[in-house]
């Protein structure tokens, strides 16, 4: 698909806004009162592993090209699960994690949804644990890595 430069520039101001509420909600930076908001100076933002917006290679999940080729509904889960991660270094940082939230990189590892569940996270490990079993036929790096994982979720 061919996106001319201003819905390219529509796209662009659009995901720079989601940057500009991750530093407000994780930092209470506010863009009208920049000498008194106070940013640390090596902050890894949830925006910059999401989103790159520049020509240059990036890690970043998604590109602008990435984002410029998905429909309303995979727009919105992508912005549901940039805020998710947000607030979960929000809550990590704060010391006020929620024992209903769990670690969205491992969620992902698994192959769920940040918003997954207990019952949907103890489906899941169930399955991958059959797959990467040794006993089984399973690499044994990876159904270490998944214990470990599981352990880290700390599921009671």
């Amino acid at each position: 698909m061919h996106w001319n430069s201003e819905c390219i520039d529509e796209i662009k101001r659009k995901l720079r806004n989601l940057k500009k509420l991750e530093m407000k909600i994780r930092f209470g930076y506010s863009f009208s009162d920049k000498k008194t908001a106070k940013i640390p100076q090596k902050t890894n933002l949830v925006w910059d592993e999401f989103f790159n917006i520049s020509d240059r290679p990036s890690k970043a999940k998604y590109s602008l090209r990435d984002i410029a080729s998905k429909s309303k509904e995979e727009l919105r889960e992508i912005v549901n699960e940039f805020f998710y991660n947000v607030y979960y270094k929000y809550y990590i940082e704060n010391g006020i994690i929620s024992s209903n939230l769990y670690d969205p990189e491992i969620l992902n590892w698994m192959g769920l949804p940040p918003n997954a569940g207990t019952e949907d996270i103890k489906k899941r490990f169930r399955e991958l644990a059959k797959k990467y079993h040794p006993d089984m036929g399973g690499d044994s790096k990876m159904f270490i890595e998944l214990i470990e994982n599981y352990k880290k979720l700390n599921l009671t």
